[in-house]
């Protein structure tokens, strides 16, 4: 292989003749060689970016030349078209808080700058990584930046799954709010309810989620960019410090604010361990529904089976005819790697000392896969099973019919005591409490019908349930007519 020789502080180094990086990402790649993955590329894109926002905010305020400043933002553009991806070859789990990471940009940038200009890869005579390509910055503040924005980004896609998950389970809430069925509390006979009361509810906890999630990005739009090493924002000019922000919200299209206080800024990542909380919180809620339908679907023969799950893949290798809840079961494992990782960015946090905090690099590694595998987890939960959900309504009646817990029902009329004789004498002689209550006389038919119906709840869970569709398709046909305009 033909090289080059660089130099950086710590010595000579051959890289690669025609590599757009140089000696210290050739250099963390040999020394950081751990997860064998490259870095997000969102996160590549949005280091561009700033990159891209400093070399405008630098050339306005006069201390960029503006031959330099447009080599700078032609070379990032590049950058974030993807022209140069496989010149990013840094582990993305890496010691130094992200300078590899950082440097990796600046080389890539200034080397591209340099060839556009005229110049030769290696040289850096024209435009160099540290003194034009990262001026007025620190690893210090691009990095958490960059950070912040590749959460916004990766959520952009999360959110708009989870709100399909609600009003997917929406409509199953209105097309089950018919299907009487028995409701259970500790896996035992409870009371009379709907299927379609089921779903609205779980449509109900995904809102919550996705609500909870979109609260704790607005953490993730204040950014202590201009603060450099420490906070301070040493080597940055005024200028810069007053105008990246905005600067940088042009080009993100997303409203970005420096932080009051760029010394908290910079060295806490409480805003992080907020988001992966939340994350947190909806993969355990999804996690938790999707054992619902497990129970609901167990069978089919031998099992609840209320509702038909669809059918995705032969479920056994040996056993002919059998299917699994394929997709329910790996949204479940999301959710032990999301909770995992939430541990992970704890723990990363927690150990920062002093005026920086040098693990950074996993956090965002874990909250990036977190987020990506929440969103795929959903999605194919939305198209692969919610959407193809089907009822036993028979079945689900006669589980009801035949359940003791109906009998709760009569408390009002005939007390608790004697209610509880005759759920008793039902299990007993295998009988309905329907056909005891008739016997003893205790009620007629028509009272007992009455008695036995879900009290409106069906009629009230179907209501709420079409308005919130109502509402989405509102807001749907919106954001088409916004986006045939912008068009």
């Amino acid at each position: 292989m033909i090289t080059r020789m660089e130099a950086d502080s710590i010595g000579m180094l051959d890289v690669p003749y025609d590599a757009y990086y140089g000696v210290q990402a050739e250099r963390a790649q040999r020394n950081f060689n751990i997860t064998g993955h490259n870095m997000n590329q969102a996160f590549i894109q949005n280091l561009a970016l700033i990159k891209e926002a400093a070399a405008l905010t630098n050339c306005r305020a006069g201390l960029l030349p503006k031959e330099k400043a447009e080599a700078i933002v032609k070379a990032s553009k590049e950058v974030i078209d993807g022209k140069f991806d496989d010149s990013f070859i840094v582990d993305p789990v890496q010691g130094g808080a992200g300078t590899s990471a950082n440097m990796n940009m600046n080389e890539v940038i200034a080397n591209r700058a340099n060839e556009i200009l005229g110049g030769k890869l290696g040289a850096y005579d024209m435009v160099h990584p540290n003194d034009h390509v990262n001026m007025a910055q620190s690893t210090n503040d691009t990095i958490p930046t960059a950070g912040k924005m590749t959460v916004i980004t990766l959520s952009k896609g999360l959110l708009k799954e989870l709100k399909s998950l609600e009003a997917s389970l929406y409509k199953k809430g209105i097309e089950f709010s018919g299907v009487r069925k028995m409701g259970r509390t500790q896996l035992q006979d409870a009371v009379p309810m709907t299927l379609g009361d089921t779903f609205h509810g779980y449509g109900e906890l995904v809102k919550r989620c996705r609500k909870r999630i979109k609260r704790s990005l607005e953490e993730m739009h204040v950014i202590n960019l201009g603060g450099t090493a420490i906070g301070s924002g040493i080597n940055a000019s005024e200028y810069y410090m007053s105008h990246i922000a905005d600067t940088l919200s042009m080009l993100f299209g997303e409203q970005m604010t420096i932080a009051d206080d760029l010394f908290d800024a910079t060295e806490n990542l409480d805003g992080f361990v907020a988001v992966s909380g939340a994350l947190k919180a909806c993969a355990i809620s999804l996690s938790k529904m999707c054992n619902d339908l497990r129970l609901l679907s167990s069978g089919p023969r031998c099992g609840l089976h209320e509702i038909n799950l669809p059918a995705k893949q032969n479920g056994s290798s040996i056993m002919p005819g059998k299917i699994n809840p394929v997709i329910p079961e790996v949204v479940t494992q999301v959710a032990f790697l999301v909770a995992g990782h939430d541990t992970t960015i704890m723990m990363a946090a927690e150990a920062g000392q002093m005026e920086l905090n040098a693990f950074e690099p996993v956090c965002f590694y874990d909250l990036f896969e977190s987020i990506t595998a929440m969103t795929g987890a959903v999605k194919t939960l939305i198209v692969n099973c919610i959407d193809g959900i089907t009822a036993n309504e028979e079945h689900c009646r006669d589980l009801e019919e035949h359940s003791t817990g109906i009998a709760t029902a009569l408390c009002p009329t005939l007390g608790y005591k004697k209610s509880a004789e005759i759920a008793k004498r039902a299990l007993r002689e295998d009988r309905t409490v329907r056909e005891i209550v008739l016997e003893e006389k205790l009620m007629n038919e028509k009272d007992l019908d009455k008695l036995f119906s879900v009290n409106g709840v069906d009629t009230a869970s179907e209501k709420k349930a079409e308005a919130k569709l109502h509402s989405f398709e509102k807001a749907k046909a919106l954001d088409a007519a916004k986006k045939a305009s912008v068009a």
